[in-house]
């Protein structure tokens, strides 16, 4: 009989190409949140991968970026401390975009910090591209790692094209060793962080391009109605750094901030398997992003 096989792996690459999507689908269950826009994952999440022989640790991260403000050098240091706990790094480059000098920066930041880590380059959105693009892109990629010992798996998160070869090449890869977590369990997130993620996430659909680094959740107090078995009262509260932003977030009359009540209030009853009231507000943090006081009580 095969031995048992566990650990962890981490997805790396520039913000914005399919981490989260790719490990909601390797996992089988939304536990990272997803939006259009780069630098949404503001933690490490861990996801869980059962299957028969092996588990795996999915552990999203945020991007690796070149940072401007403290919140994003904080972003970095998370991501490279990840990156020399981890048994396997699979570095996410998406078919239809060129590679570009954050690609290179990024792979040459892996060798460096991470040298002996064992690398997977995985091709994301394959689902996007023709086949003559996708083979060019490998081509690329080829260039791009050189005489690295590294092995390319492209897939489509979207369609879940490839990804059982990917968590294949990935078990392989794994120490030998027992299971981590208990079997059925999709994440070790706090409820109350994953609460917090699904509302940003209903916040940022459909926002200006200038609020995603501005926004931060905190759930303030979560409890049962006490009158009510089957009713759960959320309350949050969404920072933002300045007045503009506020304006934005509340919208014309409100309207705003009760579509983004309304969205998060059915993922969050998804989360929990019950009803939920969810109590939003929106204060003003002034320039958390640079204050490692505000930083601290944001959770960073």
């Amino acid at each position: 009989m095969a031995e048992f096989r566990s650990g962890f792996v981490c997805f790396v690459g520039r913000p914005n190409t399919g981490k989260s999507t790719l490990m909601n689908a390797l996992v089988g269950a939304k536990v990272a949140i997803t939006s259009t826009r780069p630098q949404t994952t503001r933690h490490t999440i861990r996801g869980i991968v059962h299957r028969e022989g092996f588990q795996i640790i999915v552990v999203d991260t945020p991007g690796l970026h070149r940072p401007r403000t403290l919140l994003g050098k904080r972003l970095n240091d998370l991501v490279r401390a990840t990156y020399s706990e981890v048994d396997v790094i699979g570095m996410c480059i998406p078919a239809d975009e060129a590679i570009g000098p954050g690609d290179r920066w990024i792979f040459g930041q892996l060798r460096a910090i991470a040298p002996d880590t064992p690398l997977v380059i995985v091709v994301t959105k394959i689902d996007k591209v023709p086949k003559e693009r996708l083979a060019r892109q490998l081509d690329a990629v080829g260039e791009l790692i050189g005489d690295a010992a590294a092995e390319v798996v492209p897939v489509s998160a979207r369609t879940g094209e490839q990804i059982d070869v990917l968590i294949g090449v990935l078990a392989d890869k794994m120490p030998p060793g027992p299971p981590l977590y208990p079997d059925g369990e999709l994440t070790d997130e706090p409820e109350e962080v994953l609460m917090a993620e699904l509302i940003r996430e209903a916040a940022l659909e459909g926002l200006g391009d200038e609020l995603p680094h501005s926004l931060a959740v905190v759930i303030e107090e979560v409890n049962p109605r006490a009158d009510r078995d089957d009713l759960i009262d959320v309350h949050a509260i969404l920072y933002v750094e300045r007045p503009s932003q506020k304006g934005i977030v509340i919208g014309k009359g409100g309207a705003r901030l009760r579509e983004v009540g309304t969205a998060a209030r059915l993922s969050i009853e998804k989360l929990l398997g019950t009803k939920v009231y969810l109590d939003l507000r929106v204060k003003i943090a002034k320039n958390w992003q640079r204050d490692p006081k505000q930083l601290g009580r944001l959770g960073f």
